[in-house]
């Protein structure tokens, strides 16, 4: 899994002292991460406004126009689950970040020690929250997180689960696959086809008979499919989640 982190700081030399520790704490942990940086609060809730997959987020509190506490609360209105981590040169902000659930401040200079402090235990708190389906394959029983899954498609007896990882064959069926999917993960998936269930969050574009996907990967869609699956994407990139079957 490659994490989503995201720092916000409107001086660069920040942006890139910070972006290097926690590259550093990524590389000490064996995790893969992607960093996203931006110069102030206004550029970040563009990306954010089609990009809400960040699991982690590092915010400067004192910048121009949107400062990092008001940022925070306009997160929070649609996203309870983004660890949130405060950075500031002062200690008066300290009481707002209960309103937001804050995880920790870090006061400038940030410490190379107390950052990856803070980043174990926010990554701590992802894991714990990540949801898992568990399949039988190959005789063993498999665990595979759901936020992973690209894309599911059914074959006479089995399925075949195409994660970011790789590709796993299970032994079950598409709807057993499915009914697991609504049960244990609040991820939004939606069937596009009789053999196919998607990540909505990994479809790139939509065309007529077929979704492509973020891989580059082409998914069967039929005709009866187009109009749930089309307003699910724009419900899920409006940070608006629910099941569409």
């Amino acid at each position: 899994m490659t994490y989503q982190i995201a720092i916000c700081d409107d001086q660069q030399e920040s942006l890139e002292y910070i972006s290097a520790l926690v590259q550093s704490w990524a590389e000490q942990q064996g995790i893969s991460v992607r960093i996203s940086c931006f110069q102030s609060g206004e550029s970040f809730l563009f990306t954010y406004a089609e990009q809400k997959n960040f699991d982690i987020l590092l915010l400067d509190i004192e910048m121009n126009a949107i400062n990092g506490v008001e940022l925070a609360k306009t997160i929070r209105k649609e996203n309870d689950g983004v660890q949130i981590i405060f950075i500031t040169g002062f200690p008066d902000y300290i009481a707002e970040g209960y309103e937001v659930a804050a995880l920790h401040y870090l006061m400038k200079p940030v410490s190379s020690e107390k950052l990856q402090q803070v980043l174990n235990r926010a990554l701590g708190k992802i894991k714990k929250e990540k949801k898992f389906l568990c399949f039988s394959a190959n005789g063993e029983t498999v665990r595979i997180a759901a936020d992973e899954i690209l894309f599911v498609e059914a074959f006479a007896h089995s399925c075949t689960i195409t994660t970011e990882n790789g590709r796993i064959e299970v032994n079950a069926s598409i709807t057993a696959v499915e009914k697991n999917l609504l049960e244990t993960s609040s991820q939004n998936f939606i069937r596009c086809h009789r053999s196919y269930i998607v990540g909505v969050k990994f479809i790139k574009s939509i065309g007529k008979a077929e979704l492509t996907l973020d891989n580059g990967a082409k998914i069967p869609l039929s005709r009866g499919k187009y109009a749930p699956v089309n307003q699910a994407f724009i419900r899920y990139f409006k940070g608006e989640s629910s099941w569409d079957s």
